[in-house]
């Protein structure tokens, strides 16, 4: 088989290992679950579970590479790593984790990125990186002087496996605001606000520019695999160690290459724990927004990119709670079938959810100014429950927060979207997420079979980039021309009814956030 290309994403509830053939196509794949912890007050995943999931992950896509093509998998071309963006991983000088890893979940960090915002006069959200630095620095947290390097989960994986303290550009850019200056091919940490940051730290023993891991570009070779890294990712000893890397992305980064939208005017929809919208911009914004982060795509192009911290996670409860019902009763639907029903249910109910109301807030949620969550379900006596309306709403809320972003980009910035990609657990269900996502912003919306391959498969592509790319061939020429030639997905229309019912949905939802705010102020702890 002529070229393997292994990419591995660590996902908020999956770890995901695809690996590709030199088509492009699935060779064999494998995953595994976890979930993050709260834990002291902190959204957190454990190293030693990072390393047991990967490991698990890549003996899953061993094992079926052996049952599809009869032979052991011996040989790869090259390697990728992608990761949740954001987040806090510290460490000292002598590479020993200084604090619990901290997510992008966490939104304890609101003092430092609004200091950080009004100084740079550039909007840093409360999950960057950056963000929760300075907020260790302002809490006065012990650690902080003892920092050698700062990066993120999937730079952390990728340093253990490689050696290398680096990040693709796309990672790198919800790390620290990123630039790239005229004549120059690649984005770098931008020098000016770094000068700014500097001037609030000068007591830590460290400049920003010393603890931040390099950037590299899309198709740069970003290291080798040690003999200690191929011990870390297959202890079996299958895999020998020099095998090329490419940059290490993020979720987002790896989902615009997983949906061909890394063009100007394009854009995509991961919506899986959390919920997010790249678009790709022809020119900047005209003032910081604090629903609008500022990033880039993995080969460095502007992205406006709105956030939401929550999405599937309350549905997901609600179906779990459904399948249990469904055991009682002897049903005998798998977790698949009962989505797939529950979702095509929604697309019977009324149009505006018949006056249900629902807030999917597992976690804080800074566009609308929440900094804890409690997942809420309410109706007015003549309002009409029925599964169908009670589904409807539920998808609905996965999708309320991210309209209020993407209201601003379409309407205030007015950008262009020439297309716009859904990707992730929300679109699963031929049609139902699609449908529905296209009413919510009132532009079409289309999925590709292949997208459902997730960011595993997009940093596979970006690991066959770097390794196959003709002399001068763009990442933007290699997608289009190379891996999507011909295939444009499948895409959904908004539908009138649709939207009016969405309309008539968020103004119930945006009276209702005071009932959402009251639940927890009068439930957190």
């Amino acid at each position: 088989m002529a070229g393997l290309f292994l990419g591995i994403e660590l996902g908020s509830t999956r770890i995901k290992a695809a690996l590709i053939d030199g088509t492009y196509s699935i060779a064999a794949s494998g995953a595994h679950d976890w979930e993050n912890k709260f834990e002291n007050g902190v959204w957190t995943y454990a190293l030693d579970d990072v390393w047991a999931g990967v490991r698990d992950a890549f003996g899953k896509l061993a094992d079926d590479y052996q049952v599809r093509h009869g032979a052991p998998l011996t040989e790869i071309d090259a390697i990728g790593v992608s990761a949740m963006m954001h987040g806090y991983l510290v460490f000292g000088k002598d590479g020993e984790l200084l604090t619990p890893f901290r997510t992008w979940r966490n939104t304890s960090t609101e003092r430092a990125a609004f200091a950080l915002t009004e100084l740079f006069d550039f909007n840093i959200p409360q999950r960057w990186s950056v963000a929760h630095l300075y907020e260790a620095v302002l809490d006065g947290e012990p650690h902080v002087g003892d920092i050698a390097f700062m990066t993120t989960l999937a730079g952390y994986v990728h340093w253990k496996l490689t050696g290398r303290k680096v990040l693709g550009v796309g990672h790198a850019s919800g790390v620290f605001p990123v630039v790239r200056a005229p004549g120059e091919t690649v984005c770098r940490y931008d020098a000016r606000i770094m000068s700014l940051f500097d001037t609030l730290t000068p007591k830590t023993g460290w400049r920003l520019a010393d603890i931040l891991p390099d950037i590299l570009g899309a198709g740069e070779i970003a290291g080798e695999l040690t003999a200690e890294g191929a011990k870390l990712l297959d202890p079996s000893g299958r895999i020998r160690p020099g095998i090329p890397l490419c940059p290490p992305e993020g979720d987002a980064g790896t989902g615009m290459v997983a949906t061909n939208s890394i063009s100007e005017r394009t854009g995509n929809i991961s919506a899986g724990t959390s919920v997010f919208a790249m678009i790709v911009l022809e020119n900047g914004i005209s003032k910081p927004y604090v629903e609008i982060d500022m990033v880039a795509t993995p080969d460095g192009k502007p992205v406006a990119k709105v956030h939401c911290n929550n999405c599937t996670s309350d549905l997901d409860a609600w179906v779990r709670l459904f399948a249990e019902l469904s055991g009682l009763t002897g049903g005998g639907m798998n977790k698949p079938e009962l989505y797939d029903a529950l979702y095509a249910k929604a697309l019977e109910g009324d149009a505006d959810c018949g006056g249900l109301l629902s807030y999917n807030y597992y976690a804080g949620e800074p566009i609308t100014g929440f900094e804890r969550g409690c997942p809420l379900f309410t109706r007015m006596p003549g309002s009409r429950l029925t599964l169908a309306n009670f589904m409807r709403a539920m998808l609905f809320s996965t999708m309320a927060t991210l309209k209020i972003g993407m209201d601003i980009l379409l309407e205030k910035e007015r950008a262009r979207i020439d297309r716009l990609f859904g990707h992730g657990g929300l679109f699963k269900t031929k049609a139902v997420g699609q449908r529905l996502m296209a009413a919510a912003l009132n532009v079409p919306v289309a999925v590709m079979e292949s997208a459902g391959e997730g960011g595993a498969w997009g940093v596979a592509l970006l690991a066959a980039y770097m390794s196959m790319k003709n002399d001068g061939e763009t990442l933007e020429d290699f997608l289009a021309q190379r891996v999507f030639a011909g295939g444009a997905g499948v895409s959904v229309e908004p539908d009138p009814r649709d939207v009016e019912g969405f309309v008539k949905f968020m103004e119930r939802y945006a009276k209702g956030l005071s009932i959402e705010r009251a639940a927890v102020e009068c439930l957190g702890s």
